[in-house]
């Protein structure tokens, strides 16, 4: 089986049959003229003067096995073919009977009435068992010679020609009768030379390099063994179980057309997707980085341009792809929080969120997110955490609209991983602890850039587009858009050169999973959504290598490659939308976009203040006493978020003077308290 691209270029071959290896349909005019030659000289020499059946050869025959204890065949190569075809016509044990030849030669005579000479030559060629696995003219040519068939010469064109009686003779047998065939032929190589090629060509394995080799991913993935496109040519006629008349009418030059399938991919983009994802590699060879893999997607039409998925010799599983591998997600998963909080109203894009120490109770205990550089910035907006891909602010957006309705949220996207209940997750969901493939990524992203409308990607030109559904608001959809192409909002944490700065306009999202296991960067243009995963199939751990490190460099040089020429510009805001000039707490004037009525009444505004609150430790937290250390070096540090001034601790019922505790088995109600004694927030906690 073939895989082609849009524009009918060779992708890639692949074997679909464990039994036997047939390779590409060969036309008859591409094959070699010495072939046919001794095809016919070695099986049917009258081919072009009977109409199926050579009454002559078949009388001799008779006469023959009737007078010889050695039998005699007479089969024409059109006999041959209609038992290649159909089962029906092959021997059922032994050698055929007389009523089973007849049938045989019927068949022969009605195939000869449907198909012309050439056609009927050509199939035989292509469909013949000529060595071992070998099958067809192709494979046996460029298995045992290396070449195509078009290139046979004449000596290696009587070695096939011999292999067609007895595909697996011993090569002493297989010699006597190239030796045999050549006899008499002008021009011919004297038979030792024969001898001397048959035993060489016959004396090992028989391997076939492919034509091809870019898109093996893709071709295991489309081409597999319940494609019914992958079914041997014989099968379908075969089933029939019919006369041959009725099996081999149609036109004969569909037999090979069906062996291929034209993908969606553009050959010379897939082949710049692999040279940049193995460019990438070697870059950080050093950094114990294995594995790429990359998606390109159509935005318009979700056709899938390239499909890669590549390994260093380091790779402890080279043949894995990594566009269906699932892994997790980072901060990739942010864009689509950050969107459903917009889209209810809940935040605007200038909204202020608190970036300082955070601590959750949880099933599993406490749960401190951190930011990747591990500083905190204090008030910062909306765009600027998102953005700047802050881990404490997502947290806290998390909290404020709810595990469910986010996990829902992702659903809708493609994300087919939420297999637990949301709380399963906890609120690391925010930062990307859900396991998912750079496809379910690349076109999660891609419904961002067509405004909130999802639909799957697609791998065939010549699919029907299935139909699409909104996943989220166009408003809320351009906002994100909006935010990560901001790169004045980037720079908070990448500065304003890095690799996501394209000269064109393109919004994009980096992301690392812990442990640097994974790093991606997910982003898209007018036209175009690229995905680019760095990793390690293995789970290993890099060293030293973010998502801007790691995947955007790769990402990038796709997106150079696919605007080389056409531009692309940032989208038309929806009606409805206002702009207005503001200054967030603490950053610099900016013209912000809003949703109808969210919009602030002046261009700056005082930071709501939250209230303080308790968050070390958190409330129905269980703390256990270590027997290995002295209790008296067992202590716990008390700590609040936004306390006023002049607040005090209260444990259970006494006033504590610092803040640094002395565990003591038991339940406890920790209180903060202002100056008036006025309870801020209250916790209760296990010592056990």
């Amino acid at each position: 089986m073939r895989l082609l691209d849009r524009h009918g270029e060779l992708l890639q071959e692949l074997r679909i049959d464990p039994s036997i290896r047939r390779t590409a349909w060969t036309p008859l005019a591409e094959v070699s003229p010495a072939l046919i030659a001794a095809v016919l000289r070695a099986e049917d020499r009258r081919f072009f003067e009977h109409a199926g059946v050579d009454w002559l050869a078949a009388g001799k025959a008779a006469l023959s096995n009737w007078l010889s204890a050695k039998p005699r065949g007479a089969s024409t190569l059109t006999m041959q073919l209609a038992a290649l075809l159909d089962a029906q016509y092959r021997a059922s044990a032994g050698r055929r009977d007389v009523a089973e030849k007849w049938q045989q030669m019927q068949a022969a005579r009605e195939l000869e009435q449907s198909w012309s000479k050439a056609d009927i030559l050509e199939a035989y060629l292509n469909l013949a068992p000529l060595r071992g696995e070998l099958t067809g003219i192709d494979a046996a040519a460029r298995g045992l010679f290396d070449k195509r068939p078009a290139g046979l010469s004449d000596a290696e064109s009587l070695i096939l020609a011999t292999l067609i009686r007895a595909p697996n003779a011993k090569p002493g047998e297989v010699a006597k009768r190239v030796c045999a065939l050549a006899a008499g032929r002008p021009g011919m190589a004297d038979c030792a030379a024969l001898k001397a090629l048959t035993l060489n060509t016959l004396s090992g394995r028989y391997p076939i390099v492919a034509a091809a080799n870019w898109a093996p991913h893709l071709a295991r993935r489309v081409l597999g063994s319940t494609n019914p496109l992958m079914k041997p040519l014989s099968e379908g006629l075969s089933r029939q179980k019919t006369a041959a008349k009725s099996l081999l009418t149609q036109p004969p030059f569909e037999k090979g057309g069906s062996r291929d399938l034209r993908s969606s991919l553009d050959a010379g983009l897939q082949r710049h997707v692999i040279a940049t994802l193995n460019q990438q590699l070697a870059h950080l060879a050093g950094r114990e980085v294995s594995d790429a893999a990359a998606l390109v997607l159509d935005n318009a039409s979700g056709e899938v341009l390239a499909y890669a998925s590549v390994s260093a010799r380091t790779s402890v599983s080279p043949e894995s792809d990594g566009v269906r591998a699932a892994r997790q997600a980072g901060s990739t998963l942010k864009p689509f929080l950050y969107g459903l909080v917009l889209e209810k109203g809940l935040l605007t894009a200038a909204s202020s969120l608190q970036d300082a120490p955070l601590s959750i109770t949880t099933a599993g205990g406490q749960y401190a997110p951190q930011n990747y550089d591990h500083v905190h910035r204090g008030l910062v907006s909306v765009r600027t955490s998102l953005a700047g891909s802050l881990n404490i602010p997502a947290v806290q957006t998390l909290k404020l609209v709810g595990l469910e309705p986010f996990a829902a949220r992702l659903a809708r996207f493609g994300f087919d991983g939420l297999t637990e209940d949301a709380d399963f997750y906890g609120y690391s969901l925010a930062l990307g602890s859900l396991d998912v493939t750079l496809e379910q990524g690349t076109n999660a992203y891609r419904a961002l850039a067509n405004g909130g409308v999802y639909s799957p990607p697609r791998f065939t030109p010549d699919t029907k587009q299935t139909a699409a559904r909104r996943v989220q608001s166009r408003e809320s959809a351009f906002l994100i858009a909006d935010i990560l192409s901001d790169r004045q909002a980037r720079a908070v944490t990448f500065g304003l050169e890095n690799p996501l700065a394209t000269r064109f306009w393109t919004a994009v999202k980096t992301g690392t999973s812990k442990d640097m296991r994974d790093n991606w960067c997910l982003g898209f243009s007018s036209r175009y959504t690229v995905g680019v995963w760095i990793g390690n199939f293995s789970g290993a751990p890099m060293h030293d290598v973010s998502g801007i490190s790691g995947a955007a460099p790769a990402w990038a040089a796709i997106m150079q490659r696919l605007h080389a020429d056409p531009p692309s510009l940032p989208p038309d805001p929806p009606k409805g939308l206002t702009r207005k000039l503001i200054q967030p707490p603490g950053e610099a004037p900016r013209r912000e976009w809003f949703l109808p009525g969210s919009e602030p009444a002046g261009a700056t505004w005082n930071a709501a203040t939250p209230p303080p609150e308790i968050i070390n430790p958190g409330d129905d937290g269980i703390l256990a006493l270590d027997p290995d250390l002295p209790q008296s070096r067992q202590r716990l540090l008390f700590q609040a978020s936004h306390a006023p001034a002049g607040a005090w601790w209260q444990l259970d019922e006494t006033r504590l003077e610092t803040a640094d505790w002395l565990l003591e088995r038991g339940r406890h109600t920790l209180s903060l308290k202002d100056s008036e004694g006025r309870v801020l927030d209250q916790v209760r906690f296990e010592v056990r």
